[in-house]
C-alpha cells in the first residue's frame, strides 16, 4: 500500500512546494498523502464524502475538501491556496466513487474522481490513478458502466496536457528506501493510514468498520508475528 501511493507520488513529479490533490481518505489515499509529503510537498490536499475520515486526514496534518458539501472543489482548492488549482493530482478512489455535494454524494458516479482531478490540476500536470478501475463492472449503474464506458472529459485533459499514470506498481523498486523512511521515523505510516492490528476472530468486525468507512487499516495479526500495541 504504502509502495504504491508513493508510486503515484512520484510518477505524478512530486517534489519540493509541490502543491497535491489527493482523491480520497482511505488508507490508500493516506499513504499517497504521507508520500507526497515526503517527497517535499509543500500542501497535501485530500478529498472525501466521508467526514469520519477528513477528521482524521486532518488530525494527520493534512489540508482537507469536504466533498459531501455543496461547494465545489476547485474553489475549496482556492480558499486554501488563493488559486483554484493543484500542481499534480492522485486518483485514490476508482470506479465506486460517488458524486459530490448534497445530493451527488447518495449516488454512484464513476467519472466523477476523474474529472474532477482534470478540473483543478494546472495545465501539463499529471494525474496519478492508482483508483481501480475494472474492464467489466455488473453492478454499475448504467450500461455504459457496465462495460467499463465512463463519461470521462477526455477532451478538457487534451486541452490542458494531462499525463495519466496507470496501472501496478513495482514494489520492489521502493521497498528497501520505504523500510528505510519507516525505520528511521521519516514517514509514520501505520498512525497516518490508522493501522489497527486483529485477531482472526475480530476479523468480521473489521470488515464490518472497513465497509463503513472508518479511518483504519485492519491488519491480521493471523501468525503472531507483531504486537497488537
Amino acid at each position: 500500500m504504502l509502495a504504491t501511493g508513493y508510486h503515484r507520488a512520484v510518477t505524478v513529479g512530486v517534489g519540493p512546494g509541490s502543491t497535491v490533490c489527493i482523491a480520497g481518505a482511505g488508507p490508500m489515499g493516506l499513504a499517497a498523502a504521507a508520500s507526497a509529503r515526503l517527497l517535499g510537498a509543500t500542501v497535501v490536499i485530500i478529498g472525501d464524502v466521508n467526514p469520519i475520515r477528513l477528521v482524521h486526514a486532518k488530525a494527520q496534518g493534512f489540508e482537507i475538501a469536504d466533498l459531501s458539501q455543496d461547494t465545489p472543489l476547485h474553489e475549496q482548492i482556492a480558499a486554501l491556496l488563493g488559486e483554484p488549482e493543484v500542481d499534480c493530482a492522485v486518483d485514490a478512489v476508482g470506479f465506486e466513487a460517488r458524486g459530490h455535494g448534497h445530493s451527488g454524494v447518495k449516488h454512484e458516479a464513476p467519472a466523477t474522481v476523474l474529472n474532477s482531478l482534470m478540473g483543478v490540476v494546472r495545465v501539463a500536470g499529471k494525474i496519478g490513478i492508482p483508483g481501480l478501475y475494472v474492464t467489466e463492472d455488473p453492478g454499475a449503474v448504467d450500461a455504459a458502466a457496465k462495460m467499463d464506458s465512463l463519461s470521462i472529459r477526455f477532451g478538457l485533459g487534451w486541452a490542458k496536457s494531462h499525463s495519466f499514470h496507470t496501472g501496478q506498481t513495482p514494489v520492489m523498486k521502493y521497498n528497501r528506501q520505504l523500510m528505510q523512511a519507516i525505520m528511521w521515523d521519516r514517514i509514520k505510516i501505520a498512525d497516518i493510514v490508522g493501522v489497527e492490528v486483529i485477531s482472526l476472530d475480530d476479523v468480521p468486525r473489521g470488515y464490518g468498520e472497513f465497509d463503513a468507512g472508518v479511518p483504519k487499516k485492519f491488519v491480521n495479526n493471523l501468525r503472531k508475528l507483531f504486537s497488537a500495541a
